[in-house]
């Protein structure tokens, strides 16, 4: 069953959004009757389609399902070319991370102004909403601003950054010995790494080195790898 982000609730319907009603009617193509799933405040309602035309869809009846982690993580991730943003964000929000936040790094690529930027934020929220339907979240992730590392310091249990340097302090294992941490961040650098001077102001900033192994992995394997890692942790 389709499933939607509503927008607001009256009484007993739920309201979507426009590009939402586009791809009922035109691409569904659902008739009078059917059924969707509708999530609104992270509650998951069945509903059903009335008139196609009409965006307004009526609750038949609430269910207790809810597929996110008990973990709060947020990536932060060094802004990469247009193909493996995409796709980074489509897997971290399959595997449940609930915040992105992309940076602007020394050794990033990528450069944006301001009137990009904002097209580029559009762009990368509509991917995670789409990859939260698809997946069947109760949420979407927050995609935030473009930060730089000194934005980067908050209230978080745990405070990571995934280093080429230091292959001692494996992830897999840093986590086990702080398993109670409900709140983390992890920091992924651009190809070729974070640079020295980077990891260094965010061991500063209370940030923890990680290694993420032996092998030294582009930046769209390295954060699907830590959110597996997170999430695999958190079912346990």
């Amino acid at each position: 069953m389709q499933r939607y982000f509503a927008k607001d609730k009256i009484d007993d319907k739920l309201i979507l959004d426009s590009s939402d009603m586009h791809h009922i009617k035109n691409v569904m193509r659902m008739k009078d009757s059917d059924e969707i799933e509708c999530v609104y405040n992270k509650v998951l309602y069945i509903c059903q389609v009335g008139d196609v035309n009409v965006n307004s869809f009526l609750i038949l009846r609430e269910l207790d399902d809810n597929s996110e982690m008990d973990v709060d993580v947020t990536i932060a991730i060094s802004l990469v070319k247009e193909q493996k943003m995409d796709m980074i964000l489509q897997k971290l929000t399959e595997l449940g991370v609930k915040k992105i936040i992309p940076v602007k790094m020394e050794r990033s690529i990528v450069k944006l102004d301001e009137k990009r930027a904002g097209r580029k934020l559009d762009r990368w929220r509509t991917i995670c909403k789409e990859a939260a339907e698809q997946s069947k979240r109760n949420t979407i992730p927050e995609v935030t601003n473009i930060m730089t590392i000194d934005e980067l310091d908050g209230d978080y249990d745990l405070k990571c950054v995934c280093s080429v340097s230091n292959k001692e302090n494996l992830v897999n294992k840093y986590l086990q010995k702080n398993k109670s941490c409900a709140k983390m961040i992890f920091v992924i650098g651009s190809e070729g790494g974070i640079s020295p001077k980077e990891e260094k102001k965010l061991n500063d900033m209370g940030f923890v080195s990680v290694s993420l192994g032996k092998l030294v992995l582009r930046v769209e394997t390295a954060a699907i790898y830590v959110a597996s890692i997170l999430r695999f942790s958190s079912m346990r």
